[in-house]
């Protein structure tokens, strides 16, 4: 075996280690899941007979409205992103291509990335009850929108600096516009971008927990809020609340597969080539 390929597969195996090493709580929870109620609360390590009682509790359990819960998850997610994109595209465009406060929006856009969401918690919280936008979902998609759109501006920035500017210049010969050049010229140029941005801000809203938990109390919960309904005055029913945070992951891990292509080059975009 060459050296090449050895460093090939020590690379892939400390991947893979890391890979499942990260996966252990899904992984648990998806064991959890399975398990009766009294191997659970007996902490048998052995896997027993396995049931599928508390999947059947996550869907339909009495005072459990996970239907609405999913529904609430997946406009908030949508939202966001459709939300994210209308703002982000035509904003990273003038700050790179026109140069209408570039250097600012670009440090602005790093700057506010940095910051821990619980930094705006309670501004939020301030800014949707006077909007009187509390435990709604326009609400809670605004502020995932919000939370979101620095980290879609720097990833389209690297996408619009990687576009020759030629381009740009040879549609302006034909007579195209402003308008024209950014929806019909770079935009199908970017669809990888534009792609990476959309799965990134789908999944980062949709397991959002902090500003489900500040800014909804019933009517706007989402998925990741609703599984603390199994948190009851007896007990925590950890068998339901593994089936419901397996559940919840199935979306976006779906979204993640299916747009893995575009995923990758729109993250790479930008990257040293050499």
């Amino acid at each position: 075996m060459t050296a090449r390929k050895r460093r090939l597969w020590g690379t892939t195996a400390a991947v893979g280690l890391i890979a499942v090493v990260v996966n252990v709580p899904w992984f648990n929870a998806l064991f959890v899941s399975f398990r009766s109620d009294g191997d659970i609360s007996r902490g048998a390590t052995a896997i027993g007979t396995p049931t599928g009682a508390h999947y059947a509790n996550a869907l339909g359990a009495a005072g459990y409205d996970f239907p609405r819960f999913f529904l609430n998850s997946g406009l908030i997610a949508l939202g966001a992103v459709v939300l994210v994109l209308a703002i982000a595209i035509p904003s990273t465009y003038s700050a790179i291509r026109l140069g209408f406060g570039g250097r600012f929006v670009m440090n602005a856009s790093s700057g506010l990335r940095l910051l821990p969401a619980i930094f705006f918690a309670v501004p939020y919280f301030l800014l949707m009850s006077n909007l009187g936008l509390l435990d709604t979902v326009p609400g809670l998609i605004l502020a995932n929108t919000f939370l979101n759109l620095p980290l879609a501006i720097i990833l389209l920035s690297a996408g619009f600096r990687d576009v020759p500017v030629e381009v740009e210049e040879a549609a302006k010969v034909d007579g195209a516009n402003t308008y024209r050049i950014l929806y019909s010229v770079l935009m199908p140029i970017l669809a990888p971008s534009l792609v990476a941005v959309a799965v990134l801000v789908f999944i980062f809203s949709w397991n959002d927990y902090l500003f489900a938990l500040v800014l909804s109390s019933s009517n706007a919960t989402p998925i990741t809020l609703g599984a603390a309904n199994f948190v009851t005055s007896t007990g925590i029913r950890w068998g339901d609340i593994s089936a419901t945070a397996i559940l919840s992951t199935l979306p976006p891990v779906l979204f993640a597969v299916f747009a893995q292509r575009y995923l990758v080059s729109g993250l790479a975009a930008g990257a040293v080539k050499g």
